[in-house]
């Protein structure tokens, strides 16, 4: 044990004691510490959180990565058909990172009940539709089962259309679909789908719109050939790859097809989710200065009660630097005061909101209907060592004041 943390160590005992004239200044640093340190865990986890949940509803619906024809055109229906037949199909095996490739076709079309009516667009899935995603989502009912060698007229629907047309599991969803080039006399296309489950994302913008059924029926309805689809949804292991996997996607797909990823399709959903990275990092840059200003505010009351101290330690030849060591191992113990009981008090408002989603937020604004919560160990481990470190950093300066202290002077300071 060196001689800078032995007398660092009395000194803590000495200050932890009631008639120390530092204490309470010391008390509001670990204090201001903690604080700083529950909000930094909250804003972290819940932006961050914030940001994986939007991904994820976002990329449930279309993957992370869209196939389609150029002749598309962008339109909610998919008007021109691509072979499923691509080397591509099922597995991508020139480009690293991809997961699951999935087909799909999508058609526009009208619920109608006995006393309203409501527009909607049939997703039409196939065999290889990966559900995991949207298990978390299904709130009553179950999922369609679509099978390879049978047409399915099971549908699930989103609580909202649902609610809006009073309609439950076990009813059936009269749907109506226009044909393509239809003139005045034609008739619709009528599917008698029942209703099997019904799922809410709380992403209100595909809440409203999308239901789910057997893609067959939109082949039929268009005509089109048992290996024809509307495009191929593609999803990545890493999001943050995406731009990357969208690059190469592009170029392993024929000169016909074209490829855009959800980022890119939904703009302006993911230029607000980048906000949230410039938010927190404001946010933990105030905390740590404020914090720091109050470490420094309780260095200077150290430094100031010890001061016939340090004028001893300098009158017995001890350098400035083994003296300024000694307050700044004061200061480590009080920041890693305020930054135990920080992450105590913060890992659990954060355990509790993910366990029993006490905050409540607004789907229409936020696109979830409560604050999600995203824990890592690696994100916390590195505030609190960015924390301690800049805040010692920031008291290096203060500390030098004890250089310029007199041993003659300290001495006969009262």
């Amino acid at each position: 044990m060196n001689f800078e943390y032995f007398i660092a160590k009395r000194l803590i005992k000495g200050k932890e004691q009631n008639n120390s004239i530092a204490a309470p200044i010391l008390k509001i640093a670990i204090f201001a510490i903690a604080i700083g340190m529950i909000m930094m865990l909250v804003t972290v986890a819940t932006g961050v959180g914030l940001q994986h949940k939007i991904r994820e509803k976002v990329a449930a619906f279309n993957g992370h990565i869209s196939i389609t024809s150029y002749d598309n055109n962008n339109s909610v229906e998919s008007w021109a058909p691509i072979s499923k037949n691509q080397e591509f199909y099922p597995r991508f095996k020139n480009v690293d990172g991809i997961s699951h490739v999935q087909v799909y076709a999508t058609k526009a079309g009208i619920i109608r009940t006995a006393s309203d009516f409501e527009g909607i667009v049939v997703k039409g899935i196939d065999t290889d539709y990966n559900w995991n995603v949207f298990e978390d989502y299904l709130i009553t009912g179950r999922l369609p089962d679509i099978k390879k060698d049978q047409v399915s007229n099971e549908i699930l629907l989103s609580e909202h259309i649902a609610n809006r047309l009073n309609l439950k599991v076990g009813d059936k969803a009269i749907t109506y679909f226009l044909k393509r080039n239809a003139r005045a006399n034609d008739k619709p296309n009528i599917r008698a789908l029942e209703i099997v489950g019904i799922y809410s994302s709380g992403f209100q913008q595909f809440d409203e719109s999308f239901a789910f059924t057997d893609i067959a029926h939109i082949r039929r309805m268009n005509k089109w050939e048992e290996d024809e689809v509307g495009g191929f949804e593609v999803f990545i292991d890493d999001f943050d790859a995406i731009d990357q996997k969208g690059a190469e996607v592009y170029e392993e797909i024929p000169s016909t097809l074209d490829s855009k990823t959800i980022a890119l399709k939904y703009a302006t959903i993911f230029e607000w989710l980048k906000l949230f990275d410039l938010n927190i990092i404001g946010i933990i840059s105030i905390i740590i200065i404020v914090a720091g200003i109050n470490m420094i505010t309780a260095l200077l009351v150290l430094i100031l009660e010890r001061t016939p101290l340090i004028g001893i330690f300098k009158a017995l030849g001890t350098t400035n630097w083994s003296i300024r060591k000694i307050f700044l191992y004061n200061a480590a113990y009080l920041i890693l005061k305020g930054l135990f009981w920080g992450n105590l008090i913060g890992i659990g408002l954060l355990l509790i909101q993910q366990q029993y989603e006490v905050i409540r937020l607004n789907p229409a604004t936020y696109y979830v209907n409560t604050a999600p919560v995203y824990l890592n160990v690696g994100y916390i481990l590195l505030l609190n060592a960015g924390t301690l470190i800049l805040c010692l950093i920031m008291l290096l300066v203060p500390s030098y004041i004890i250089s310029r202290i007199s041993p003659v002077k300290a001495i006969r300071f009262q």
